[in-house]
């Protein structure tokens, strides 16, 4: 696909991580993709960012409570977070570096959001709320990135807490 008028495209390149096991031997190679968020220009290319960030002192308190009742209390770890967030805006990427000669003046429209894109977390988390809430827990007014959810018989209330690295973009 063409580039449509008075669109941009944001620059993108390849990220490769060797991974080790424990002792040290070479377990797999990695490869991301990755768009190069600083060149993506506010009311432009996005309008809106978003870091969710749950309040220190709810976190506190909660894990006070649930220490001194003990409750058990469980991790949750999303991989791949970013690339599970739906795209409100067009966003097209300029070929990835190695493919630029088999795609000629086409560019790429993404349908997900790529890593280190700028809007990447929030359309992550927006996904996100959808999901928990159409499973009966209520975002709280008091922390954004908190919900919860009350048993049936009103005993137990089951927590999330959303907290989301924020990757920083290096040129």
């Amino acid at each position: 696909m063409g580039l449509p008028k008075r669109k941009t495209t944001v620059s993108c390149k390849w990220v490769f991580i060797a991974k080790y096991n424990s002792n040290g031997s070479l377990e797999r190679y990695k490869a991301r993709l990755v768009a190069k968020g600083f060149t993506q220009t506010y009311g432009i290319d996005y309008l809106e960012t978003f870091a969710s960030v749950p309040k220190l002192n709810i976190v506190r308190v909660l894990l006070s409570i649930a220490a001194n009742l003990d409750w058990p209390l469980q991790q949750l770890n999303v991989k791949n977070v970013f690339l599970n967030g739906n795209l409100e805006k067009e966003v097209y990427m300029d070929p990835p570096p190695g493919f630029d000669e088999h795609f000629g003046s086409k560019v790429c429209k993404l349908k997900k959001s790529l890593y280190r894109l700028k809007q990447s977390l929030r359309a992550w988390f927006e996904r996100f709320t959808q999901s928990i809430k159409r499973q009966g827990y209520v975002q709280t007014q008091s922390d954004h990135a908190m919900f919860i959810k009350h048993s049936d018989d009103g005993k137990i209330a089951n927590f999330f807490f959303i907290k989301c690295k924020k990757y920083i973009d290096k040129k």
